[in-house]
């Protein structure tokens, strides 16, 4: 059954009050799929209710995306047109906020030269790194939400019709993005409430390291002087308050780049760049990975290591209990929004900056002086299960359950 319109309403009102926290007056610039087209008009009617001015869509079609590593030559595919930067690098410095519709096809690009995808990935990240800082500094408000698209959909639910399998998409995201409820943007406050609460939490332990245990992960990993942890909801530079996922049920903080120490695997697969990673191990050494191995997606692991020199390093340590409504739901979702939310996870490369004190006030190099990792990619993949521990270590040594088998051990 498609969705209602009332329910569309609820969530488009969501996705632009809680989530991007549109002000009025300001410009709104969204990306999205071409297949979310309906959604994307009730997001932008929501907008425009909400006092937006200047609402920008910028469309994406796989179709053609597959196309385009076809058809172009490398030559092409490395060069990134100025008018595009210039037309998201001036929305931002404008004060615009950014929406991203994120619902990709797992497997768009399988059977493409990984090498021409990186190298495409690589042009584009360095292009756009002024434009993304703005979101990783919360200069900004920002926000990510997924709507169902056909080929998702039948990757989650290969057993069914693809109407069927949308269907079940579109009840499973209302579930869990609090749509089903009947005040959504209430529910997230409280939900929101919850995270700030363990959030706090640690930002007053102020922990020296955090130790992982269990049959996936033997990982040690250490935490900068003056970290914080962030979690729920952010604030811009104006003050104006977004939520930059949605879903969201995960605290986060940086590492210290030089001191992840360790062997970890995924849990969940990796979606990148439109090519699937899975059954992969990684082992660090003072921060850096000297040796992995994947059972698919090696050379994509590959690629994705030697984007630059700070994507063998990592940039987020995030904590999720294995009860969220996410893993509670069974599914892998093959798309990292999702997948991020249900279980423990780190990501490669690139650190928020306000993971640490007046990191956003701070260079690159002294960021690095300071322990935070930057790069061109920030790659999330998933480590959380059933059976995992994670321990706070004190500065006196002492060790502290944050999760016991999977879930909070705080109170």
């Amino acid at each position: 059954m498609k969705p209602t319109k009332e329910q569309l309403n609820k969530y488009a009102k969501l996705t632009v009050e809680m989530g991007v926290g549109i002000q009025k007056g300001q410009a709104l610039y969204i990306n999205a799929p071409i297949e979310a087209r309906d959604f994307v008009h009730h997001v932008v009617e929501a907008a425009y209710d909400e006092g937006a001015e200047n609402v920008y869509v910028n469309w994406t079609d796989e179709v053609l995306t597959r196309m385009r590593y076809e058809r172009e030559p490398m030559s092409v595919l490395e060069n990134v047109p100025d008018w595009v930067v210039k037309r998201q690098v001036d929305h931002v410095k404008n004060g615009g906020g950014v929406l991203s519709i994120y619902a990709p096809n797992p497997d768009l690009l399988e059977g493409i030269d990984a090498e021409k995808i990186a190298k495409a990935s690589k042009a584009s990240g360095e292009a756009l790194s002024e434009f993304r800082s703005y979101m990783m500094n919360d200069r900004v408000q920002w926000s990510i939400v997924s709507v169902p698209t056909d080929k998702w959909a039948k990757k989650i639910f290969p057993d069914k019709d693809t109407e069927e399998g949308v269907s079940e998409l579109w009840d499973q995201i209302f579930k869990i993005v609090r749509v089903d409820q009947d005040d959504p943007i209430e529910a997230w406050k409280q939900h929101n409430q919850t995270l700030y609460t363990i959030r706090d939490y640690l930002n007053n332990k102020q922990y020296e390291a955090l130790e992982y245990e269990s049959e996936n992960a033997q990982l040690r990993i250490e935490l900068p002087e003056g970290h914080i942890w962030a979690g729920g909801g952010a604030k811009a530079e104006t003050g104006a308050e977004f939520n930059p996922n949605m879903p969201t049920e995960e605290v986060f903080t940086a590492p210290h780049r030089d001191g992840v120490n360790g062997t970890v695997k995924n849990t969940k697969p990796l979606n990148y760049n439109g090519n699937l990673i899975d059954g992969f191990e990684l082992k660090f050494e003072n921060g850096k990975v000297v040796s992995y191995e994947a059972e698919t997606g090696y050379d994509t692991l590959k690629h994705l290591l030697e984007a630059d020199e700070g994507a063998v390093r990592l940039g987020e340590v995030a904590l999720v209990p294995h009860s969220s409504p996410i893993s509670q739901s069974g599914l892998i979702f093959f798309n990292t929004l999702y997948d991020e939310n249900a279980s423990c996870h780190l990501a490669l490369g690139e650190a928020y900056p306000t993971n640490v004190k007046n990191g956003e006030k701070m260079s690159k190099d002294e960021l690095k002086e300071n322990g935070i990792n930057t790069s061109l990619i920030h790659e999330d993949f998933m480590i959380g299960s059933a059976d995992l521990k994670v321990y706070g270590v004190t500065k006196e040594g002492n060790k502290e359950a944050i999760i016991e088998n999977g879930d909070w051990a705080i109170n």
